[in-house]
């Protein structure tokens, strides 16, 4: 059994939080569903999943994607959300355009339910994990329904360029910049992460509009040299997802669920030649 740390993060709140995560999976178990369910349940939420895709893989990469039909994965949401019900709804990857119109159908039904959408686009390794032809229809039908989306710098990127803004993202004040058009989109809130600058530091920013006025919020932290990061994106929605159930404040979600993920790569069990999962279960909640 793996050696807990002795840190802890934030008090846990007392409402459990149930979390509907609608992605693929992952069958080395760092990232996708199975990394979500892991982090929700580290948290002390529920965790319920709809499953838009199974990949095999393992910490050198992805070597093949089997899809769901789009029927399916809308059954497997409306049975969670008609019986267990779901207080935040995150999703991750979301393959190609009619998966995203499937989720976004069914979502209609069901407005009022927090979305944190991580705009997963490429691998750790490198793979392709959503098809060209679908990045814009995730931009129409379900970027502007999510509560807080949660885009990488390569991925922020690609939604500019989409945009057709083609603003450099090389220095953490760029980021600013780049959190302010991306929420032209339509979410409420963006969380741009800053991992892929090249920095001793991590910095992640939190753009939102406040009266009218957009407003920002930096979060940094020491970066751990590691390659045990795969499945850090999904890990950090899934956490925010799980505040968010649980009624924390968004600012407040967002610190807790950065906490976890640096404690999760701090305490990685080391597995794998490759990229290597985090240590999700390894942090103490109290």
């Amino acid at each position: 059994m793996p050696k807990q740390s002795k840190k802890s993060l934030n008090n846990m709140p007392p409402k459990i939080g149930r979390v509907l995560i609608v992605a693929g999976s992952d069958s080395g178990g760092g990232a996708g569903i199975q990394g979500d369910i892991k982090t929700v349940t580290a948290l002390g939420g529920y965790a319920a999943t709809a499953i838009t895709a199974l990949t095999a893989q393992n910490t050198e990469g992805v070597f093949g994607i089997h899809e769901v039909p789009d029927d399916f994965i809308a059954l497997q949401m409306r049975l969670v959300l008609d019986d267990i019900g779901a207080d935040a709804i995150k999703t991750g990857m979301l393959h190609k355009a009619s998966v995203i119109n499937t989720i976004a159908d069914v979502l209609a039904d069901y407005p009022d339910i927090p979305l944190i959408l991580d705009p997963v686009m490429v691998a750790k390794g490198g793979a392709p994990l959503l098809q060209p032809d679908a990045v814009k229809v995730l931009m129409e039908r379900l970027i502007p329904r999510a509560t807080l989306i949660t885009p990488n710098i390569p991925e922020a990127a690609l939604l500019l360029r989409t945009m057709g803004c083609n603003l450099q993202l090389a220095e953490c004040r760029d980021m600013e910049a780049a959190g302010k058009k991306l929420l032209e989109l339509g979410p409420q809130a963006v969380l741009l992460k800053g991992g892929h600058l090249v920095s001793d530091e991590v910095t992640d920013i939190l753009a939102m509009y406040q009266d009218s006025l957009t407003s920002y919020c930096a979060y940094t932290s020491p970066r751990i040299v590691t390659r045990h990061t795969h499945g850090t994106g999904c890990a950090l929605a899934s956490a925010i997802a799980t505040g968010i159930a649980q009624d924390l404040p968004l600012e407040d979600a967002i610190a807790r669920a950065r906490n976890y993920v640096a404690e999760a790569i701090r305490t990685a069990p080391g597995l794998g030649k490759g990229h290597g999962p985090l240590g999700h279960g390894n942090t103490i909640i109290s």
